[in-house]
């Protein structure tokens, strides 16, 4: 996983909470959840996209 082990995500964990405070913390989690299905799902649906794209051509 981007050669992050569990002893790097614990350090990232630790100065996130420290930076946003733990009653903020949730807040850039979900954030940064909603952004990564968004893209996830935009690479779902590129495919699709071109299929109409060339269809309609």
């Amino acid at each position: 996983m981007f050669g992050l082990g569990f002893p790097e995500l614990i350090v990232i964990f630790v100065v996130a909470l420290l930076i946003f405070g733990p009653s903020k913390l949730p807040s850039p989690g979900k954030s940064l959840g909603e952004a990564i299905r968004g893209f996830k799902k935009e690479l779902q649906d590129e495919p699709l996209k071109e299929n109409k794209k060339i269809e309609k051509q």
